[in-house]
């Protein structure tokens, strides 16, 4: 595997190493050792699926607080997606930063994603289904979430939602009172 830190401290790009003969090719999409030798967080215990019918879905952006806080790893099985994380970590240089990289069925890329960033991705296709390894079981009571198109982070999404939940509409502003600290925002899901 090929790691490349994103901009955000802590987050990694995760590319795959083809060993390719006439069958096609084999390579590793995770290895515990390969995570922990570079100090990347536990062993990812829970698998989770999002299969997003239309072009345009937007989910998040989601975090888990304290003391349920993730590490993830998140791959788009089919079709493209465009995957976003926010740092919100308040003692960061770089609270408020996003960065985005398009995860597809095509490029095998992952996003690892360490705790204290808020995560969320748009559908690019249609049938898009993203993969997520989960270091902690979900804690719904523990689910939070941030404004999607909150201007505090700016964040430049390929193409207008064209499918949101309700509940993702309605998150809080990160510079709300009461929101913004990891926590404090309204509980959510996947």
């Amino acid at each position: 595997m090929i790691f490349t830190e994103a901009p955000l401290r802590g987050a990694y790009v995760v590319d795959i190493e083809r060993l390719t003969d006439e069958r096609g090719f084999f390579a590793r999409s995770y290895c515990a050792e390969d995570f922990a030798a570079r100090g990347l967080g536990p062993e990812l215990r829970q698998c989770s699926v999002s299969y997003n019918a239309r072009r345009g879905t937007l989910r998040g952006m989601h975090y888990q607080c304290a003391p349920h806080e993730e590490h993830k790893l998140v791959r788009c099985t089919a079709g493209a997606i465009f995957d976003v994380i926010v740092d919100i970590r308040a003692s960061s240089p770089t609270i408020r930063q996003w960065f985005g990289t398009q995860l597809s069925a095509e490029n095998r890329r992952s996003l690892f994603i360490p705790p204290g960033f808020a995560h969320g991705f748009m559908s690019l296709t249609d049938d898009a289904e993203v993969y997520y390894m989960i270091s902690v079981a979900h804690a719904p009571a523990f689910s939070r979430g941030l404004r999607w198109n909150d201007p505090a982070f700016a964040i430049e999404w390929p193409m207008p939602p064209a499918v949101i939940s309700a509940r993702d509409a309605g998150f809080a502003l990160f510079d709300a009172p009461g929101a913004g600290a990891p926590g404090a925002a309204a509980p959510g899901g996947v």
